[in-house]
């Protein structure tokens, strides 16, 4: 089970994140839900198809993203939070800034999704005091030059033994193991060769205790093996999204949620056969 926020989501089958950019700027969607009542449209659209959360983020971390303030994240998501209030699923919020985390919080976040694994000062402390869920992701250097030349001894052992010193540093500062998830982070400081790494070897983080949230929706490791651009990366995403599920991964963070969940449908049905 993994506590989150307002919510217990059971784990036996994977779950549907379900991605809401509220940006200009990002890899995939950037400006096509920029608008609160957009994002919000999209949102409920996203829920018809079969999401069993949202994450709602408001500054874009693709490779060579410039920061926004905090001000303006919170202009993005606020409205948005305050709009999905009574959707009935659990609300996420994508940010790495305490100040963020805290005013989502308060505006009715269940879960905070932190490319920067809680390491900004009070990030930690804000999660701590909140009973809210938590994502820590693996990230080597920061949005804006993390691609420009990644480096690592052996990228699992490397991103494995990361993730568990910031579980432990989470539980350390009072959140609770059944509130932590954690993510790899996919193209996040990481080469084609890292990411295909990651993904054969992704079953190695069962051991870490927690569970796994896979995110390559869209990513240009697909349209580096594919050659497709990124509006033509669905069927690629799917695929990558139901290995993740067959390597353990139990929340999958997708902006194509109804061929996700068509996909999951049958990988469940063939893991209750089993």
């Amino acid at each position: 089970m993994f506590h989150c926020g307002r919510f217990t989501l059971s784990l036996d089958c994977p779950l549907i994140m379900g991605i809401v950019n509220v940006t200009p700027d990002s890899f995939s969607d950037g400006g096509k839900f920029h608008s609160a009542e957009r994002a919000i449209a999209h949102a409920l659209q996203l829920i018809e198809h079969g999401a069993d959360m949202l994450d709602i983020g408001g500054e874009s971390t693709r490779p060579g993203a410039q920061s926004v303030g905090v001000a303006e994240e919170l202009a993005r998501i606020l409205p948005v939070l305050e709009g999905l209030a009574h959707c009935g699923l659990p609300l996420s919020v994508d940010t790495l800034k305490p100040e963020v985390m805290r005013a989502a919080i308060l505006a009715g976040a269940d879960m905070i999704n932190d490319v920067n694994a809680l390491q900004s000062p009070g990030a930690l402390q804000v999660v701590a005091a909140s009973g809210v869920g938590v994502c820590l992701m693996h990230m080597q250097g920061e949005p804006r030059t993390m691609q420009l030349d990644p480096r690592y001894g052996n990228v699992l052992a490397d991103v494995k033994t990361f993730l568990a010193a910031r579980v432990a540093a989470a539980e350390q500062a009072g959140i609770a193991r059944e509130s932590i998830v954690i993510d790899p982070g996919f193209g996040f400081g990481k080469t084609l060769e890292h990411n295909l790494a990651l993904l054969h070897g992704l079953d190695a983080f069962r051991t870490l205790g927690v569970p796994l949230l896979a995110g390559l929706s869209r990513k240009s490791m697909l349209g580096a093996l594919t050659g497709l651009g990124v509006a033509e990366r669905m069927l690629p995403s799917v695929v990558a999204a139901v290995i993740s599920a067959m390597k353990g991964a139990k929340i999958l963070r997708v902006h194509d949620v109804k061929e996700t969940k068509q996909a999951l449908q049958i990988f469940s049905a063939v893991e209750e056969a089993r």
